[in-house]
């Protein structure tokens, strides 16, 4: 088959964090397809057919890239960030094992991209600098008892934390019980940092003790980092630097 499919991630919205890589695979693709904001951030090209389409529709956008390739067009499957983390890359594989058998034999790749919360982590200086564990907060595809089960879990362990989705309009009172949970579970007042429109030119970052944050700080556009017992704020003139040390304490 010629055709093929390349999962890209186009990064957290600055275009200069967009791969070589990924720009290259833009450059030779026939047909793009895609959430319509993430498409929409596809530049113009008069070879290039863009297949915006609504959120939660993964599987079929997945389908509709998988049966293009089959026919000999040379497909990207557009996510913001990296496609592998919360995005496209799954939701292809899993049309491809439940999809036609000649699926398999398709070339299909993955490109990695730079996913929002190392955008939003080399933004504040380097809270993930140990471990960390990423939870996304929408429960559209999981139960609410597993995500609270996580977050107890992680803080039982001490990670740093990066949420993705925290709060939506159809949903807002998922991150109002996140942080009830992380409150409960912590028992300190470790750094939180809400990252909106991360390398965005209007990009904010707020840097919150954990007991004294509240629901209304997070929306879709924020990617949430929690620090852990370890992380350390510098505080120095204009905004603070914020890290957790490589190493603990035995």
């Amino acid at each position: 088959m010629s055709g093929w499919v390349q999962i890209v991630g186009i990064g957290p919205g600055d275009d200069a964090l967009v791969t070589p890589q990924v720009q290259a695979a833009l450059a030779e693709a026939t047909d793009a397809v895609g959430y319509i904001p993430y498409v929409e951030r596809v530049a113009q090209n008069p070879n290039l057919t863009l297949h915006p389409s609504d959120n939660r529709v993964e599987i079929d956008r997945s389908q509709h890239a998988l049966e293009m390739a089959s026919e000999g067009k040379r497909v990207v499957v557009v996510s913001s960030g990296d496609p592998g983390v919360f995005a496209m890359a799954a939701a292809v594989f899993e049309a491809v094992e439940h999809g036609k058998p000649e699926w398999r034999n398709l070339d299909i790749r993955v490109l990695p991209g730079i996913t929002a919360m190392l955008a939003a982590s080399a933004a504040c200086g380097a809270p993930l600098g140990h471990d960390f564990c990423a939870i996304n907060l929408s429960d559209n595809l999981k139960p609410w008892a597993l995500i609270e089960k996580r977050l107890r879990l992680a803080a039982e362990a001490d990670f740093a934390m990066a949420f993705y989705n925290p709060r939506s309009k159809s949903r807002p009172e998922g991150f109002e019980k996140a942080l009830e949970t992380l409150k409960a579970a912590c028992g300190d007042n470790r750094p939180m940092i809400f990252a909106r429109n991360v390398s965005r030119p209007d990009q904010t970052i707020k840097i919150v003790p954990l007991q004294e944050t509240t629901p209304d700080m997070a929306d879709m556009r924020t990617v949430v980092l929690l620090g852990s017992s370890q992380t350390r704020i510098i505080e120095r003139e204009g905004a603070p630097m914020v890290y957790t040390p490589r190493s603990v304490a035995s």
